[in-house]
């Protein structure tokens, strides 16, 4: 079982968008386990983003992702990054195929809508920049034996 972190971006929001994604989250089986509304402080969003410190773009992105409130999201399922990942799509919208979260609601590849963790040590590192163990809810949903989920 993996946790993996997502945040729906201000844009997504300001769109009235959560509800559209995170359905598709929850349709492809994933289990909620964290979820909050919150308006990022500068300092975050730049230790979030460090590894992009000193890129040509990377002034605009913590910008664009203070500009408004995102949507936090902690997520659980077997390889639940790839799953996500895959879900979300190409970082263009223009790119990103159909079906994908960004393939069916962007056409930029700055306003995209969402953010996804990467790997397996950055899901780690994000979801405990972002949610407190205690915000985490660890639970198991009736359908997931329905699901194959656990199934051997």
């Amino acid at each position: 079982m993996e946790r993996t972190l997502v945040f729906i971006k201000p844009d997504g929001v300001h769109r009235r968008a959560v509800g559209k994604i995170l359905q598709r989250f929850e349709d492809k089986g994933l289990k909620l386990i964290g979820l909050k509304l919150a308006q990022l402080s500068n300092e975050l969003v730049n230790r979030h983003y460090a590894e992009h410190t000193g890129k040509p773009f990377f002034e605009s992105l913590v910008q664009f992702v203070l500009a408004g409130p995102v949507v936090l999201i902690a997520l659980e399922g077997p390889e639940a990054i790839a799953v996500v990942r895959k879900l979300v799509g190409a970082t263009s919208g223009l790119e990103a195929a159909p079906g994908t979260i960004r393939g069916d609601f962007s056409v930029s590849k700055s306003f995209n809508l969402i953010h996804a963790s990467d790997g397996p040590e950055s899901a780690a590192a994000e979801l405990s920049r972002f949610f407190t163990d205690e915000e985490l809810v660890d639970w198991t949903p009736t359908d997931w034996g329905w699901l194959g989920v656990g199934a051997k």
